[in-house]
Formats: C-alpha cells, sequence, structure tokens
C-alpha cells in the first residue's frame, strides 16, 4: 500500500458556488418547532432542518441534496447545518459535506431507521478523503440498500451511537489509490464488516463489529466487542479489551408528544460494548426548557447571563463571535452544539472557562481564533487543585480547536486542563497548514502548545493535535492516560534555527514532563512533512521521563518527505532509527524506563 501526505495539496479560497433554497423553516408543521414541554417552544433555527416521515421521502431528499451541494466542498465556508430525523423510517441517501451534522431525535439509534446510505466520500477532492474534516452523524439505524455505507473521513469527523445493518467501510470510492487520514466511532454496532481500506490511523471505542479488515499506520480499539486480536506493528493493530471510564455524549431527543430533551447517558467503567445493546442506556434527561437555546447574534454577555441562572447552553448551527470567554461554574452544567457551531475569539480572548468543579459537560463545537494573543481558547480549572472528580468527572466530546485557516489568529495554548480526573473524548487541536489566502503562515497563525494538561488522573481516547509549533502535546500532571495519538510536526517550519529549544533541534510532539511517576499510552503516531525547508529535523516525536511508571505502548513514527533530507531522528528520546529522507515508517512495542521493545 503507498501512501501521501495526509494534506500535502492546498486549497484555497473554496466558495459557495450556489445558494441554498429555503429549507426547513422551523415553523409549525412539516418541520415542527422544537417544544420545550413547557410553555412557547423555542425554535432551533433555521439551519435546523427537521424532519418526519409524514413530509414524505421525496421533499426530504430534495432539502438534503440542496445542503449537499452548498456544502460537499465548502471547507472554510461560514454555513453550518444539522439535519435532524424524528422517529419513523425514511428512504432517503444523505451525502454528509462539510459543517453538516446528522442526527436521530430517538431515544435509541433503532428508532430513526434510514433505508439508505449516510456517506462521506471525496469526489470533491478527486478522491482524496484527507480533508473530509467538521462533520458528524449519531444516533441512526443504516440500512444500505446495497448492503455497504461509506464514511470516508479525517480528523473531526465522529460517527456516534449509529446501527449500520450491512458493512462499513471508511476509505473513498472507487477503491484503489484513495486515502482516508484518522477517525473516530464511538458506541456503535456493525452487524457486517468494517473494512478500514486506505484509512491511515482509526480509534473505536465501545463498539460492537460482526468483523474488522485492514490496518495501516494506526488502528486502536478500547473496550470494542469484535475487535481484532492485539497484532502490532504487523499489523499494526492495538486492542484495549475494556474502556476503564467514559460516559457517552448527550444528545438531542424528542418524545411522542413533540417535546424535546438533551439525553446524558451514565457514567460507566470497565466497559465493553454499546450502550444500548441491552435497551435504553442508563441516564437522565434534561428538558429543553432548562437549556438557552442559542442563536447566531447571542452575544459572551448574553450567554453567560444564562448561565447564571442555572441555565444549560444549546448552540444551534452558526458562528458566534465572542470577545469574552463562556464562564461555566455550577457543576452538571451542558454544552451542546449542533451542526458544528462555532464559536470565534475575537479580543485576543479565551471562548470557554470551566472552573474546578463536577461534571460539566462540553460537546461538539469547534473554537476558533479570529485574533492574536489568547493564552488559551478553552481551560478546564484554573491552577493545580486537590479537588476529586472521580465520581462525577468534567468531559470533553468532539471539541475542535482551529487556529487559522479561516482568519488569521494565534493562542499560546489550544486546550488545558488544570482539574483532575477529566475525560476527553474525540478532540481534534489543529493550526492549518493549510487555508483561506492570508490566513496561515509561521507568523501569521502562530500557536505554541496544543494540548497542556496540568491535573491528575486525566483519560482522553481519540487525541489529535497537529502542526502546533512548541509541544504539540505537553503532560505535567499525574496518572495521565491516553488511547490514541495522531500527530503532524508543523509543515511551515521556516528554517531549523526558527524551531528548536535548549540545544534541541525541534519540539517531542508527545512530551512528558520529568516530574511524573505515573503515565501510560497507547497507539501513538507522529509524522513529519516540512513543506518549505527539506531539510528539518527533530530530535525525537515522544519525550518522557525514564521511569517504570512511565509506560508508552505502540508507538511510531512516518516521515513523509521528499528525498531532500530531514524527518525525526528518534522514536522516542534517544531510541529508535530515524525516519527521514523520504517516506519511511519506524514502529516500536513499547518504551519505559529507558527500555525501548521494538
Amino acid at each position: 500500500m503507498s501512501f501521501v501526505p495526509t494534506r500535502r495539496t492546498v486549497l484555497r479560497g473554496a466558495a459557495v458556488a450556489a445558494a441554498l433554497p429555503m429549507v426547513g423553516n422551523l415553523s409549525a408543521g412539516s418541520a415542527s418547532a422544537a417544544s420545550g414541554g413547557h410553555g412557547t417552544p423555542p425554535v432551533l433555527g433555521t439551519n435546523v432542518l427537521v424532519f418526519d416521515p409524514s413530509m414524505g421521502d421525496a421533499a426530504i431528499q430534495a432539502q438534503v441534496d440542496a445542503v449537499f451541494k452548498v456544502q460537499e466542498s465548502n471547507q472554510f465556508g461560514s454555513e453550518r447545518y444539522a439535519l435532524a430525523f424524528k422517529p419513523g423510517t425514511y428512504h432517503v441517501d444523505i451525502n454528509v459535506g462539510f459543517y453538516t451534522h446528522v442526527l436521530g431525535l430517538g431515544e435509541s439509534p433503532d428508532d430513526v431507521v434510514i433505508h439508505g446510505h449516510v456517506t462521506s466520500d471525496a469526489q470533491w477532492f478527486e478522491g482524496n478523503g484527507t480533508q473530509n474534516f467538521w462533520r458528524a452523524a449519531e444516533n441512526l439505524c443504516i440500512v444500505p440498500p446495497d448492503g455497504l455505507n461509506r464514511w470516508a473521513v479525517s480528523q473531526a469527523a465522529p460517527m456516534r451511537r449509529t446501527h449500520v445493518k450491512g458493512d462499513l467501510t471508511l476509505w473513498p470510492s472507487p477503491p484503489g489509490n484513495r486515502w482516508s487520514s484518522g477517525g473516530f466511532l464511538a458506541d456503535s454496532l456493525v452487524d457486517g464488516q468494517v473494512e478500514s481500506g486506505s484509512q491511515q490511523q482509526w480509534l473505536s471505542r465501545n463498539d460492537t463489529f460482526g468483523s474488522w479488515t485492514g490496518a495501516n499506520w494506526n488502528m486502536v480499539f478500547v473496550g470494542t466487542q469484535g475487535a481484532p486480536a492485539q497484532s502490532f506493528p504487523a499489523p499494526p493493530v492495538t486492542t484495549v479489551d475494556r474502556t476503564p471510564v467514559v460516559r457517552e455524549k448527550p444528545f438531542l431527543t424528542v418524545d411522542a408528544h413533540g417535546s424535546y430533551q438533551v439525553f446524558v447517558p451514565a457514567l460507566r467503567r470497565n466497559s465493553t460494548g454499546t450502550t444500548w445493546a441491552a435497551g435504553k442506556a442508563a441516564g437522565h434527561s434534561i428538558p429543553l426548557s432548562r437549556f438557552h437555546v442559542a442563536r447566531p447574534g447571542d452575544s459572551a454577555e448574553t450567554l453567560n447571563r444564562a448561565l447564571s441562572r442555572g441555565q444549560h447552553l444549546l448552540f444551534t448551527p452558526g458562528i458566534y463571535p465572542l470577545s469574552a470567554p463562556l464562564e461555566v461554574s455550577r457543576p452538571g452544567t451542558v454544552v451542546l452544539g449542533l451542526g458544528l457551531a462555532t464559536l470565534r475569539a475575537v479580543k485576543g480572548n479565551a471562548l470557554v472557562e470551566v472552573d474546578d468543579v463536577d461534571d460539566v459537560t462540553i460537546a461538539g463545537v469547534l473554537l476558533e481564533t479570529a485574533s492574536a494573543g489568547s493564552r488559551v481558547l478553552l481551560s478546564v480549572g484554573d491552577g493545580r487543585s486537590r479537588r476529586n472528580h472521580a465520581a462525577r468527572p468534567t468531559l470533553l466530546f468532539d471539541v475542535f480547536v482551529r487556529v487559522g485557516g479561516f482568519v488569521p489568529g494565534g493562542t499560546e495554548v489550544g486546550i488545558r486542563i488544570d482539574s483532575n480526573d477529566v475525560i476527553v473524548d474525540h478532540v481534534w487541536i489543529w493550526r492549518a497548514d493549510h487555508g483561506l489566502d492570508g490566513s496561515v503562515g509561521w507568523s501569521v497563525n502562530p500557536a505554541g502548545v496544543g494540548f497542556l494538561v496540568n491535573g491528575d488522573r486525566v483519560t482522553v481516547y481519540g487525541l489529535f493535535v497537529e502542526h502546533f509549533q512548541k509541544h504539540e502535546v505537553l503532560w505535567k500532571g499525574n496518572q495521565g492516560r491516553t488511547y490514541f495519538f495522531q500527530n503532524e510536526h508543523p509543515y511551515d517550519v521556516p528554517t531549523q534555527a526558527a524551531w528548536g529549544h535548549q540545544g534541541t533541534r525541534g519540539y517531542a510532539a508527545y512530551k512528558v514532563a520529568d516530574s511524573v511517576t505515573d503515565h501510560r499510552a497507547w497507539g501513538l503516531g507522529s509524522y513529519c512533512f516540512f513543506n518549505l525547508q527539506a531539510d528539518i529535523y527533530t530530535d525525537r516525536a515522544y519525550e518522557v521521563p525514564d521511569t517504570p511508571g512511565v509506560v508508552l505502548t505502540d508507538l511510531m513514527t512516518v516521515c513523509l518527505n521528499g528525498p531532500g533530507g530531514g524527518g525525526i531522528t528518534h522514536c522516542v528520546n534517544n531510541s529508535g532509527d530515524p525516519v527521514q529522507n523520504g517516506f519511511g515508517t519506524f514502529f516500536l512495542k513499547g518504551y519505559s524506563n529507558g527500555v525501548a521493545t521494538a
């Protein structure tokens, strides 16, 4: 199998070619308004299209197709959409483009049955799926008429809580020399076979498969029934039998009376398989009347007033320029985004600040810089703490950070975790390597550290961090756990002198601080592609203290440069062969206490 750099081709200035026709105004009738169950129903806005079977499949198909026409190649556009299906059966094909969120509104995935495909493909990019970002599908039963559903995605494109009655393939059509570059599947059932094809890296968590075939650089399975056996590095499959602690992402539901709620699943420990295999998942519902339903135009002041009144936040699709951070201080608060709702820092501010409290949820939002000087975009806690939140941990789900790409901007840190016991379930923290003209460059979208952990007992499933100018991940807390890491070093290093510290060339992508005595990570991949100067090196991809309690399992490096030089000198610390001077990979089964296991 041959590969290309995951995003070597630059897409610039993609424009919306056609205006979306009027679709799905949420008024009483065929696309009914969302009811909180008490009093006047809040309106979810024109970019949430709510469908029910009585509308007719042809009418629904026309609206779904109209959204895809706008969103198929709209990588850096401002449009955002959620396609929401009430319980029932539909005969439609759903192509999922950028900033499109397809969701069922039932209590179980099998409550919304799509007789058709829910597809992410890459025909817009000549079959290259390595830029299929920023889209989502969840809480659906998919019955593909030909037996095969395609979800050829890269970062920030989760599929959750789905039932595929057939096979699932993870690479673009038609099969051949086509690529996809990273994905996340959770709480899902695939009756048939999952085929990875040319998919370069993948995390499956708490899924159930009939079978799995294929593996390339880094395939990781945690708490997944039907996963392939541990075999790293030949093939590079990492299998962890049970998920130590997690709860699933909250989701929007509607009952038979038309009342909407947000269901918050319960915490699970040492789990395998889906939450819904034996019936309704454990958890609790929050009526939509207890949410402030945010729409574009809401200011930080408006949103913070709602939080201070004890309301939760539901962000409808759109872009939210904010000049101050959201201040989340009440235990149990849920902040949930639909349609890749985008919070944009416009005055060098943070975007979300969570106090050191229990059981906060931040889910389904894209956090973006639109100004220079932010210290951090999302923080949980403020400084080291001794508080134990293990019984009611704070969770981040599908939180995506973007520095540059749409507009210039910068930040010192993408996400900072200071509280203890936080669980992170799928993040992509991206300093843009391509985008609209004038939005990308070494000094145009500066960003220091992508993911900084100061708290203890922090657990991460699906840590994607790319192109930051210092350490992509810097871990200072004890008893941290990472299940799957995907990284690319910055593409645009101008000179070797511009990238390094204390006599070291470059920065380790995954750095565990010398003070840490307990840290474990499984399934780690770090890649380099230096596109301005070929002769750029980083001395190591991973850097950890040599102590028995710090253990890395199944780690690899890849060099994607041309033959002009450059690469990664060592895999971890001073161990591992270099990858350099053209395409190359290196695998280690493990590293601990100064000993590398090949």
